[in-house]
């Protein structure tokens, strides 16, 4: 794989416009390529002219290299001199926080130099770009940091009196404090740099760690982007950026000794500023986050949110405060990788512009960019190891392999048994759909006396299972989409990092259920009565209830088996929809809501269930469902509960006609964020993921037809060919494919909002509110 798609593959999706623009500074490299290939004259040389023109350039070289530049700097020899690099302080402040580096090209008076001098000037402008990016994100999560230290010190004392009761004078706080050390992740965003820079030679360590690696492990061929890629495959394995780490097998007790030693790095100032732990107790209360409905009535009731501490909240608390130390950890990671592929791309095209114009600029340029705060840093680094010291100490209790696991989710392993299921259980399906039209048409079961009461009865009960398979393909298909156009869906669900199914999981378990179903049609597929007992076979007519009964038991198992953090994940999203508007609601528990109002037909179907097998008789395929007032009540119910699910969420009316109308425009307009009139894209928007304008134009107008197809169903549209259950089917169908497509470009919209405003990480609340009178009481 060639470097500039490796690098693509490797960016942050929601920060893919803050990194180096490899692809564009390599165009200017063509151009340029170009440009002295016009303007090269033709040479033809001998055999002997050809080796003396090779021993005249070597002799040339050894006298080059003897030739020093007077100020004795990287530029190297006087004739290769191509830049001159500096950094000059920006408008924004005298501060060194604020740094433009540019770089004068030298040689722009030469025939071709502008072109030179173009490249110089866009790749200063992307230096300046990452650098600041960079900056901005390490000040973020520095002054996260401190607020996990004030955290952290708040958990320790929580748990000591959760523990310990009893205790209630300073000298007893006094007595566990000795006892129990945390390393503390930031002093405070003013005094963090400097405290780090003091305890280690950061700026050596961060040369060698990044830029060291790349000139060492620099391939000898600049055109072998394999060697490139060892490179990133080196160090996301040896950092932690990659998932699939191996650090998780280091001896405990070397890591013991390792998180000592980060500890005692640690200046006094940082050691002497904490305050005891009675004190920190004195200002801590806790956060109500709003996650149950209780909680939230107290919000809307204006009840303090606030709270005393009680020893009983000890292990929610510090559940919730694990999750934002992965979290924090996470963007760490993302933040490394962000660092070394930048270090890496101007590496590479540097090299490459060397290569191409045969002058020696690369060196000047890249110590540059060496000296960067890009490159020279290592906030980050030390960071990461004093989450992973205080990680493994208070939440994995000392385990290092159990909390470096946690902390690095390996990524999941597309399996060969997985491909091979779905290819066994599709070829299944197949040949169980051949042999029942095959049965259907030797049969002529559809010109027998039953094949009325067959559709009126049976054909509803197993369409449920027609409705959620195809949803589930729909729903693979998006998946499959979403990845290819490096869509984070599973940032944009919530979704815990290592769980989320892929495309080749939803297939397999459409597929089994696909095949579960045929085979139940098959074995259910008798038209007439037992001419004996004058009824049906009381096994296979419940054949269709026990599947029903089968798919409930496996979505509500509480054992871990078939995808359980998937399968609770939905369920948790349900009840969401279902206690809405006492729950917040995040865009995975409107997106579900969503997906139901396209199932209709489906609850429709498990109302029919529960009326056919409840009141029925199910033996002689008869029922009065349709005579009953509280079925036909329920019947239209039943449709609307999706709906009021949505009502509740978004507040917005939507009933026959005029929901059409408003949804569809809902649909374009703020789900896809389409039909913008002053977009650069006439009547799209201004970022697309799909290059092809007329897929969009295409879905909007198939949107719309899909949209009104539910008509049917009012007009009672009859088509010879077909049993009016039949053509409901067909309806339902169309709907779950509009859905299908509508998720694909609903989470374009969202993953390119994410993307304008660079957000690549969610929110976690604290589980703490710490007094912002702390400080001023102790001085005091």
């Amino acid at each position: 794989m060639k470097f500039g798609k490796e690098f693509a593959s490797q960016m942050v999706p929601e920060w893919q416009y803050a990194y180096m623009d490899y692809n564009y500074l390599k165009t200017l490299l063509k151009e340029i390529r170009r440009f002295k290939q016009r303007t090269k004259p033709p040479v033809t040389t001998p055999a002997g002219l050809k080796r003396k023109l090779t021993m005249y350039r070597a002799f040339s070289g050894l006298i080059h290299r003897h030739v020093k530049s007077p100020n004795g700097g990287p530029g190297g020899d006087i004739e290769d001199q191509v830049i001159l690099v500096r950094a000059m302080q920006s408008d924004q402040g005298s501060s060194s926080d604020h740094v433009n580096y540019q770089s004068n090209f030298l040689m722009s008076a030469e025939e071709g130099g502008e072109y030179e001098l173009l490249y110089f000037r866009r790749l200063d402008d992307e230096l300046n770009k990452v650098n600041k990016f960079y900056r901005d994100k390490v000040d973020e999560v520095l002054k996260e940091a401190a607020q996990l230290n004030k955290q952290m010190d708040a958990l320790i004392a929580f748990r000591i009196k959760a523990e310990n009761p009893n205790i209630d004078g300073i000298g007893d706080f006094e007595n566990f404090d000795r006892n129990v050390e945390m390393c503390h992740l930031a002093s405070g965003v003013a005094a963090s740099t400097a405290a780090l820079n003091a305890s280690t030679p950061c700026r050596a360590k961060s040369t060698k760690g990044y830029m060291g690696i790349i000139e060492e492990v620099e391939p000898s061929n600049r055109d072998d982007a394999e060697g490139y890629m060892d490179v990133i495959e080196e160090f996301l394995l040896n950092n932690g950026v990659n998932s699939g780490d191996t650090s998780a097998d280091t001896d405990v007790n070397e890591h013991k000794a390792t998180n000592s030693s980060v500890c005692e790095e640690r200046p006094d100032s940082i050691k002497g500023s904490r305050p005891t732990r009675l004190q920190i107790l004195n200002h801590v209360k806790l956060n109500n986050t709003l996650e149950t409905p209780r909680s939230t009535i107290k919000g809307i009731l204006k009840i303090s949110m606030n709270r005393e501490l009680n020893p009983k909240d000890l292990n929610k608390v510090e559940r919730q405060l694990k999750r934002t130390f992965i979290e924090f950890y996470q963007k760490l990671r993302l933040l490394k990788s962000y660092s070394f592929l930048n270090l890496l791309a101007f590496s590479k095209i540097m090299k490459k512009y060397d290569k191409i114009t045969s002058r020696s600029a690369a060196r000047a340029y890249l110590s540059m960019v060496d000296d960067s705060y890009l490159g020279s840093s290592d906030e980050v680094t030390r960071l990461m190891e004093r989450v992973e010291a205080t990680f493994i100490k208070h939440f994995s209790n000392s385990n290092h392999r159990k909390g470096i696991n946690i902390l690095r989710p390996k990524e999941k392993r597309e399996r060969h048994r997985t491909t091979f299921s779905i290819g066994f259980l599709a070829g299944g399906t197949t040949a169980l759909l051949v042999a029942l039209l095959l049965i259907i048409h030797a049969r002529h079961i559809l010109y027998k006396e039953g094949s009325s009461q067959y559709m009126e009865t049976m054909f509803p009960l197993y369409s449920l299972f027609g409705f959620v398979v195809l949803h589930m393909v729909m729903y693979g298909m998006n998946i499959y989409f979403w990845r290819r156009y490096r869509v984070n869906h599973p940032f944009i669900f919530g979704v815990k990092q290592g769980t989320e199914l892929g495309y080749r999981e939803v297939f397999l378990l459409s597929s089994c259920l696909a095949v579960l179903a045929f085979a139940s049609v098959l074995a259910n597929l008798d038209m007439e009565m037992d001419p004996i007992t004058k009824d049906f076979k009381a096994l296979t007519e419940l054949v269709p209830l026990g599947l029903v009964c089968l798919v409930l038991a496996i979505t509500f198992c509480p054992f871990d088996i078939i995808y359980r953090s998937s399968r609770f994940f939905l369920l948790r999203c349900a009840l969401h929809c279902i206690s809405a508007p006492l729950y917040k609601v995040t865009l995975a528990d409107f997106f579900l809501a969503d997906q139901l109002t396209s199932q209709v037909q489906s609850f429709r179907s498990l109302e029919f269930y529960i009326c056919y097998y409840g009141w029925g008789d199910y033996k002689m395929r008869t029922n009065n469902c349709k005579n009953y007032d509280v079925y036909t009540t329920f019947f239209y119910i039943v449709a609307v509960v999706p709906f009021w699910f949505r009502f509740l969420q978004v507040f917005a009316v939507i009933t026959s006609a005029i929901a059409a109308i408003v949804s569809t425009y809902w649909d374009l307009v703020f789900d896809w964020g389409l039909l913008q009139r002053n977009s650069k894209n006439q009547w799209l928007r201004d970022k697309l993921l799909i290059s092809h304008k007329s897929i969009y134009f295409g879905a909007m107008i198939l949107d719309v037809i899909l949209r009104f197809a539910w008509l049917q169903t009012v007009l009672d549209f009859k088509v010879s060919f077909l049993h009016r259950e039949a053509m409901i089917a067909v309806v339902a169908s169309l709907e779950i494919i509009r859905r299908g497509i509508w998720n694909f470009f609903r989470l374009e919209n969202e993953h390119l909002n994410n993307v304008g405003k660079f957000r690549a990480f969610k929110s976690v609340p604290l589980p703490f509110n710490c007094d912002e009178d702390e400080d001023e009481d102790e001085d005091n």
